[in-house]
């Protein structure tokens, strides 16, 4: 079994701690896992292979360390564009029976998406388990979520029979779109002859045999089928990534599974999919409200979440109830509030009323629309060879505080419009500066003039702290011309 974990998306809805640089599946939201990192560590006890991560170009690094962090040797499979859940799992199914040439046993996929938050891991595993002797049969399975109240921003799996030999197992009659509050009330009171539920949660989780996927998608959508097929036929790989053909998977349609194979396969014959009901606390996390309804709280209501350098005790909550309040820069404090969503970072402050967090991506739409860069990343920066930091900007200056990894390496480039002085805080640096190659030490300096091509590296075994001014008349990232890279940006 490979488990098939979907990393793409922004996650909107949680700004301004997701952003599109950075969305919700990199953070530690509810754990000091970050949700990739949960989704991964469900899976322990559960003789799978390792996982096959698809994501896009920009977050490739954040997938490749977030994995290494915790020791799995994910491949990555990246997307050019986006194109929904139908044609990403093609690829997926395709390098899987390729990865699988020498198996006479078609591997079956756990696809899985890598923002969801599972409360009781033993659940979650026993209902794979469950799942795993008839879709290696040739069935296809689906986890369902048991329903807490009438959501109306699910689709739903209406149950049918049970399947022979299981009582945990249900045919599914048919999967329905987000249905309005009167349906979705009328949902929650129907049950099954067995006393289940008789609607479930769509969850997004399935599992499916790599060739039945291919074979299902070739039938009800054969332009998916051969636009994946071609764009696999191209494939390029590099260190643990795989590059997809981009020309032919931008010419793929655009359509999630549930569309593209679950609905006409119901219609078809529903005795084809199983779905076993999950009550293990799940969630997908879909807003600030979400995460506070899973949130630990206090006896006024309140949660509070912290990261970087803030502690519990930096947040200080006075006559305030129902709130949840997020703090990664500095002292939060609240006076006489209620049922207020409070998110503060060192570069954007959100303050909501609960019952409207939904509409947060309406905000973050505006500041797209204003051109400014706060929805598309923080004022923290991952990259590759570590992250920076934008401390301080001007008109014609900008202050970075630098953090190089132990043997990692900066590309070779150089810029048209700045200057850069690079001071060492700690650590040890060997820069190249035109054709002299040198260390700097805690302490110590260098000057980088306009247009000459340089490097830096850390070559120790402790990591690089600098602090980089930049000056000149323009500061934009996009004024980079790297000569050479090891990470394959050149």
């Amino acid at each position: 079994m490979i488990p098939v974990i979907m990393a793409g998306g922004s996650g909107t809805r949680l700004w301004p701690l997701s952003r599109t640089a950075f969305p919700k599946q990199f953070l530690a939201l509810n754990s000091h896992l970050t949700m990739l990192q949960q989704t991964a560590a469900r899976l322990d006890g559960i003789a799978t292979e390792q996982p096959l991560v698809i994501c896009n170009e920009e977050h490739r690094f954040l997938v490749a360390e977030q994995m290494r962090q915790k020791g799995y040797k994910a491949s990555i499979l990246l997307e050019p564009v986006g194109r929904n859940t139908a044609p990403a799992i093609a690829l997926a199914a395709i390098q899987a029976l390729q990865a699988a040439a020498e198996s006479d046993k078609p591997p079956v996929m756990l696809i899985l998406a890598a923002d969801h938050v599972i409360k009781d891991t033993q659940a979650f595993q026993a209902a794979v388990k469950e799942l795993l002797p008839a879709v290696e049969a040739g069935k296809v399975g689906t986890l369902g979520i048991v329903p807490t109240e009438a959501a109306t921003g699910y689709g739903y799996i209406q149950v049918g029979d049970v399947s022979t030999g299981s009582q945990a197992l249900f045919s599914v009659k048919e999967f329905v779109e987000k249905p309005d509050l009167e349906t979705a009330q009328r949902y929650m009171q129907e049950q099954t002859p067995q006393g289940t539920n008789k609607w479930l949660w769509n969850s997004g989780m399935f599992m499916i045999r790599a060739d039945r996927y291919l074979e299902a998608l070739k039938q009800y959508r054969p332009d998916i089928f051969a636009a994946c097929e071609q764009a696999m036929a191209g494939t390029a790989e590099d260190y643990d990534f795989v590059r997809v053909d981009a020309e032919a998977f931008k010419a793929c349609p655009d359509e999630s599974i549930d569309y593209a194979i679950m609905e006409p396969l119901s219609k078809e014959d529903g005795d084809q999919i199983l779905v076993t009901p999950l009550n293990a606390g799940w969630s997908d996390v879909g807003s600030w409200s979400a995460l506070w309804d899973i949130a630990d709280k206090d006896e006024a209501g309140n949660a509070v979440m912290v990261s970087g350098d803030v502690k519990a005790d930096d947040i200080m909550l006075k006559d305030t109830s129902g709130c949840f309040v997020a703090a990664g820069s500095r002292l939060v404090a609240t006076l006489g509030v209620e049922d207020l969503v409070i998110v503060d970072t060192p570069d954007a402050l959100l303050v909501a009323a609960k019952d409207k967090v939904q509409d947060i991506k309406t905000i973050v739409a505006d500041i797209k629309a204003a051109g400014r860069s706060e929805h598309h990343q923080h004022r923290e920066v991952y990259r590759p060879w570590g992250k920076y930091d934008s401390v301080d900007n001007g008109q014609r200056y900008q202050v970075k505080r630098i953090t190089v990894k132990p043997g990692a390496k900066l590309s070779v480039q150089k810029h048209h419009h700045r200057a850069e002085h690079w001071i060492v805080v700690s650590g040890t640096a060997k820069v190249t500066n035109g054709d002299e190659t040198f260390l700097v030490t805690e302490n110590q300096s260098t000057y980088i003039p306009i247009g000459q091509v340089h490097c830096l590296e850390n070559p120790g075994v402790i990591e690089l702290e600098m602090i980089e001014v930049q000056s000149g008349s323009y500061l934009g990232e996009d004024d980079i011309v790297r000569l050479k890279d090891q990470y394959g940006r050149a």
